[in-house]
């Protein structure tokens, strides 16, 4: 380690202090947001992501006070960074070394403030690395208020360490902004060790959520938009079965020109059923239909004409977008004439409506000038509207604000550094909330690749497709991935760095057949269509089995106590990506705000769930998915767990039966005949579980039906169970 002397008061810094911030604003148009604070008892640190050389450069020049800065030694290889730190006060440190920490520490200790970067290096990955654990510890042994800093846009000049991929500009737009001041305390906990290593998560917590909330609001399509301009319209983006190759000049081609198509026969703020298939069309037209500030209402093909005709209703839907060859490839020509009361428009059918007037406004005018030629939005407004499965009645319509998608982007990239080096497969319909997200919103704005594929039923056929096409991130439920993992060869999945588990619980034969036959770790989470829709999931860097990971940064929550449940609670939650409200059907197009115990903005997931002491999220199970048997409150998803000790290699579901005597009785479904009581009472004893959860009764089926989402049918079964007496 070494100190350099500072010059901070000589009149040659003086003076060229005021030209870097003049250059730094004409080279990279530097942009200041929020102000800098500073604590009364003059204890500070400040931390930043590390995104390039020019870091230490630009919050010196926009710091307001004399800084010491902490540096790795790693950044010293670099001449530029070396001679700025010519002319500030630093240290260069091992963040991993005790004598360092303790230099810092009696450094901020004597009120001199202080600028470190937790994560020691450059970032390569464009997101946030590995947060060493010091630079927690010492703002809590300390009780130095935290001066958050991000810095954003810097990772894309010459002067950072991106590579690959990644898009590099020789003078990008740098934002900084500067958050408002955060404690860490000092955790009670047993040992040293534990402390740091606590102290460390929080400081990773506090970085994750600095991302997050520095996004900017804007709107779908003015993100796409920025996305196209970072990344260059020759980017490869989209891919599909039907041989289509869209990069990303095609997909704003493509999206303007079925924008105008739209707009000629549906109105401003109209919302406009979308009746499509996986494919790269469908990412085009909903970005189109954005741009046109028309609400695409994706409906879901398997819900039959009853279904969609009543989300239809519920969201107000008088035209339908949709396509002769994806209907009667899917068997579906009778199904969409037959639903009610709307107009069916083929994609087909309006080309030949593109003329002449149409393709000058876009190729000399649109592709040219894009933002002039959109209609430009607001955050706030609804950018898509999602349906329930109808499992509770008739299909709620979910209104999504473009505030709630982005964010939800943001606070996912935030905990995963997703890239334009990976390539996304994606078979989940986009009528789904978790599809929508992994399909179209996350891979489009993030500059990562995607893969389309039309159903995620081809269990024999996905598997080679991930080969074939080298894809990187799988998502999939945990049905869908456990009869991949069947039919794949363990050399299918080689290029496959993140399996990405959701809408049902993972089963711990599949989390085991993964690791075991492709070395792949599952990273399950968790989520709601009326939260965008995830709400916490498995990282690298937070990963514990059973669970489905932390809550995103920038989510608020609480735990209701519910009689007879004893583990955890009903878990309520807020934050920018729950959604504007529902559309009912007995009120058709008149939105309903979000709100749980009649505080606005607050959602009711309707889960019980568990929050460890190390913010792992553990789901007990649905409130409407428990059964009360003799006065006792049983999780059917306990019986569930117990069939599946018992008989891992099949499929189990329970459902309840009502019980003259009892109440209700549990009513197990299985794939294996040869599963008894026996069985399950052997399996409840290792499982430490109580006797009541065993099922009374077993139903031997073929196969559990399915949603088209790739749950379980669970309202399906309950009128099985009921009808067998």
């Amino acid at each position: 380690m070494n100190t350099q002397p500072a010059f901070p008061a000589g009149p040659a810094v003086r003076m060229l202090v005021p030209l870097l911030r003049t250059i730094c604003r004409l080279l990279f148009r530097t942009d200041i947001h929020g102000e800098v604070q500073r604590p009364d008892d003059g204890k500070l640190l400040i931390v930043a992501n590390h995104e390039s050389f020019l870091d230490g450069l630009l919050i010196g020049l926009y710091l307001p006070f004399r800084v010491t800065f902490v540096v790795h030694s790693d950044v010293l290889e670099n001449r530029w960074f070396r001679w700025f730190l010519r002319l500030v006060p630093h240290l260069t440190v091992d963040h991993t070394s005790p004598l360092g920490i303790k230099k810092i520490i009696r450094l901020i200790e004597a009120g001199e403030p202080v600028m470190i970067f937790p994560e020691g290096r450059i970032t390569s990955t464009a997101s946030l690395m590995k947060i060493h654990e010091g630079p927690g510890f010492v703002a809590a042994k300390t009780g130095a208020a935290v001066l958050p800093v991000r810095i954003r846009g810097a990772a894309h000049s010459f002067f950072g360490r991106l590579t690959g991929a990644y898009p590099r500009k020789l003078l990008p737009k740098i934002h900084l902004h500067f958050l408002p001041l955060r404690r860490i305390s000092m955790p009670d906990a047993a040992s040293s060790q534990k402390r740091r290593k606590l102290t460390g998560e929080a400081m990773l917590r506090l970085m994750q959520e600095s991302m997050a909330a520095t996004e900017p609001a804007t709107t779908l399509y003015a993100t796409l938009l920025d996305a196209v301009r970072l990344h260059g319209r020759k980017s490869p983006l989209i891919e599909d079965m039907k041989q289509t190759h869209d990069r990303y000049g095609d997909v704003l081609k493509k999206s303007l020109a079925l924008g105008r198509l739209i707009a000629k026969h549906t109105n401003e703020g109209e919302t406009v059923g979308v009746l499509m298939p996986n494919v790269a069309t469908t990412v085009s037209l909903v970005l189109g239909m954005s741009a046109v500030r028309r609400i695409p209402a994706m409906l879901n093909y398997t819900a039959g004409a009853l279904g969609m005709g009543d989300a239809c209703v519920a969201a107000r839907v008088k035209t339908v977008i949709t396509s002769h060859q994806f209907l009667a490839a899917a068997d579906l020509v009778e199904v969409a004439t037959a639903i009610p009361g709307v107009r069916l428009l083929y994609l087909e059918d309006l080309r030949s409506q593109f003329g002449l007037k149409d393709k000058l406004w876009l190729l000399l005018f649109a592709l040219s000038f894009p933002r002039l030629a959109v209609k430009t939005g607001q955050p706030e407004d609804p950018a898509l509207v999602l349906f329930t499965s109808g499992s509770e009645g008739k299909p709620k319509g979910v209104v999504l604000s473009h505030r709630a998608l982005l964010s939800n982007v943001a606070q996912v990239r935030a905990v995963i550094d997703f890239s334009p080096l990976d390539k996304f497969f994606v078979a989940l319909p986009l009528f789904h909330a978790f599809g929508f997200l992994a399909g179209v919103v996350l891979p489009v704005l993030s500059g990562t690749r995607l893969f389309l594929y039309p159903s995620p039923l081809h269990y024999r056929i996905i598997p080679e497709i991930i080969y074939d096409r080298g894809c990187t991130v799988v998502f999939g439920t945990s049905t869908f991935l456990g009869n991949y993992a069947r039919f794949a060869n363990p050399y299918d999945f080689r290029k496959v760095r993140y399996v990405v588990a959701g809408a049902e619980k993972l089963n711990e034969e599949v989390r085991k057949l993964w690791m075991e036959k492709f070395g792949l770790r599952i990273l399950e989470g968790y989520g709601a269509t009326e939260c965008a829709p995830v709400l916490s999931v498995n990282t690298p860097m937070a990963c514990r089995n059973g669970s489905v990971g932390r809550l995103l940064p920038l989510l608020q929550h609480r735990l209701i106590a519910i009689p007879g449940i004893s583990r955890g609670g009903l878990l309520q939650v807020k934050g920018p990506n729950v959604m504007s409200g529902y559309y009912f059907h007995h009120s058709p197009g008149q939105l309903v705000p979000a709100a749980a115990d009649n505080d606005l903005g607050w959602y009711d997931t309707g889960d019980i769930v568990d929050i460890d002491a190390d913010g792992f999220v553990h789901i007990v199970g649905r409130v409407k998915r428990f059964a009360k048997i003799a006065g006792e409150m049983i999780s059917l998803e306990t019986a569930e767990l117990i069939a599946h000790h018992a008989s891992p290699r099949h499929q189990h579901a329970a459902s309840t039966q009502t019980d003259a005597h009892r109440g209700e009785t549990i009513v197990l479904f299985t794939t294996d005949p040869a599963l008894d009581r026996e069985h399950l009472h052997k399996a409840a004893r290792m499982l430490h579980q109580p006797e009541m959860a065993v099922a009374r009764r077993m139903i031997v089926v073929a196969e559990l039906p399915l949603l088209g989402t790739g749950k379980t049918d669970y309202v399906k079964l309950k009128a099985l169970a009921e009808s067998a007496g």
